[in-house]
């Protein structure tokens, strides 16, 4: 007779009903803990797939919908350091996966997460609790795929932190803190281009003292490539005429690219051939340039890439020829 009977399955948007009761009943019922874990589980297999089977459009949608209803996400989010280590890793997929699912082609966590942003606050200061920092850094780079969202983190007191977060003591938080921080600063162009032109002096008095003249070798190494790849983009062009222009920036470039680090020594160069072939070179620039010309010609002529590249080698010349074709006079 029991075959009569059988329970119906559970659709998504029943697994994701059931998840938000067990994450309200967190705070007072250890014993729901490993029914919460397989829901994740499950809920993660709806979004990802498996062994067995790509995932179906319609549950995906389905399993969205529900989700973004009375704050799943915010019950999620905030009941994380209550989860065990596996259902922090599931939890953190599906919240990672939810960012990118469309229904009817619109992106409902973007919708969410435009009322919902303090959540970002959350997330941000998860880079000061060890357990959480790698879970929580990875669901905010997620939601800084939404334009709003970047544009929040970026205008709030959190993007100060970012500084000290990178040089935490522990590597994989520091590691984590710096993709957070490329991303913030590479994705959105136009919000990118609008949060350095309006914080342009606190912004890069700290970018300089404390990630290009940091006393850590990766640090100085992955913040000499994000700058370049700033003040190269032209969304930044009057931010990068700005960078150039000034003498104290430009004596920094000139230390990283005489490390003994070749990759520094590259990374710096790019930046470096912006201030020499700024053709409204301040008059200060113009005398640091000619003052250490002999030393800046034979650090460059040293100067090779392990693979041959054209492009490298003729933006060598050209900032070798403007250096030696500079006269003091110049300056008056």
């Amino acid at each position: 007779m029991k075959s009569l009977f059988k329970s119906k399955p559970r659709t998504p948007s029943d697994i994701v009903r059931h998840t938000r009761d067990l994450l309200r009943l967190t705070n007072r019922d250890d014993d729901k803990t490993a029914e919460l874990t397989k829901n994740l589980r499950e809920l993660k297999t709806i979004l990802y797939g498996n062994s067995e089977s790509e995932p179906v459009p319609e549950a995906c949608a389905q399993l969205t919908q529900e989700f973004f209803k009375e704050n799943t996400l915010r019950l999620l989010i905030l009941c994380l350091p209550k989860l065990n280590l596996e259902a922090r890793k599931d939890a953190t997929q599906i919240v990672a996966n939810l960012q990118r699912q469309q229904v009817q082609s619109k992106l409902i966590a973007s919708d969410y997460l435009e009322t919902n942003l303090d959540l970002m606050d959350v997330l941000v200061s998860g880079y000061e609790n060890m357990d959480m920092a790698l879970h929580y850094g990875a669901m905010l780079r997620e939601c800084i795929r939404h334009q709003i969202v970047a544009k929040y983190v970026l205008d709030s007191p959190h993007m100060k932190k970012f500084f000290d977060y990178i040089q935490l003591p522990n590597f994989d938080i520091a590691a984590d803190a710096a993709a957070t921080f490329k991303e913030l600063l590479m994705r959105h162009k136009s919000t990118v281009a609008e949060f350095l032109s309006k914080n342009y002096e606190w912004f890069f008095y700290e970018y300089n003292s404390k990630l290009l003249e940091s006393s850590n070798y990766i640090t100085r190494r992955q913040a000499v490539k994000v700058l370049g790849d700033m003040l190269l983009d032209r969304s930044n062009s009057a931010v990068m005429t700005q960078y150039v222009s000034s003498r104290d920036n430009l004596r920094i470039l000139m230390n990283l690219l005489r490390e003994s680090s070749k990759s520094i020594q590259i990374e710096a160069f790019h930046v470096f051939k912006l201030f020499v072939a700024n053709q409204k070179k301040p008059a200060d620039i113009i005398s640091i340039l000619v003052a250490n010309r002999s030393k800046l010609l034979r650090l460059l002529g040293d100067l090779k890439i392990a693979k041959e590249d054209e492009q490298f080698e003729a933006d060598k010349a050209q900032v070798i020829r403007e250096i030696a074709a500079l006269e003091p006079r110049d300056v008056a």
